[in-house]
């Protein structure tokens, strides 16, 4: 068997960390949640802000044709770096087994040997309730977060790497949670895990 590895890809408040965190205890590898949680991606407010989300937003405001000469090449050195340094950090993570949350997992190791690539859904309404509930804030604040950050995943990926996270055919498994629980999901995810890694020939 190859080291079990899963991605796991979610629409706001569908509880990927919750689930991620269960699969990963199960499988016996580490758990790595988002790159950047719901309270970096509500709390950034200016352009020029310090820090690796800012370069994101940076990177991803605009198109080239508005910039003139060396802005250009700036602009397109820093996509650059951001897609090899994400992707060298996901890619070292899935080595000895991992359970990744978002990231661009699903397209970065879509050739990964045995990894198992998820995505979480859930109706909008459900999605709220269930992260007002998990993060402890107002219905509305999560509405709020939810508007924003579905929109602001999918554009990350669409102009960094090209791709549509949302696309289900790029996954293994789509899992409704608003009827399955917490631990259904996870027990569906590990044993599609073990099944897929079990008929993988190790990479040589």
């Amino acid at each position: 068997m190859v080291p079990p590895v899963v991605t796991i890809f979610e629409s706001y408040g569908s509880g990927a960390q919750e689930i991620g965190i269960r699969v990963a205890a199960a499988l016996g590898v580490a758990f790595h949640a988002q790159a950047f949680s719901s309270e970096e991606l509500e709390g950034l407010r200016r352009p020029d802000d310090e820090g690796l989300l800012s370069r994101v937003f940076a990177a991803m405001g605009g198109s080239y044709a508005a910039l003139e000469g060396p802005a250009v090449a700036m602009a397109q050195r820093d996509d650059h770096d951001l897609i090899l340094r994400n992707t060298r950090w996901v890619t070292d993570a899935a080595r000895p087994g991992a359970v990744i949350a978002g990231r661009n997992g699903a397209l970065i190791l879509a050739s990964w040997p045995g990894a198992l690539h998820v995505r979480l859904d859930a109706p909008v309404q459900a999605r709220i309730e269930r992260a007002a509930r998990i993060d402890a804030i107002s219905p509305q604040r999560a509405a709020k977060r939810q508007r924003r950050e579905d929109t602001i995943r999918a554009d990350m990926s669409i102009r960094l790497y090209g791709w549509d996270p949302r696309d289900p055919t790029r996954y293994d498994l789509v899992l409704n949670t608003a009827t399955l629980d917490p631990d259904a999901c996870a027990d569906i995810i590990v044993g599609a895990s073990r099944v897929k890694s079990s008929r993988t020939a190790p990479a040589t």
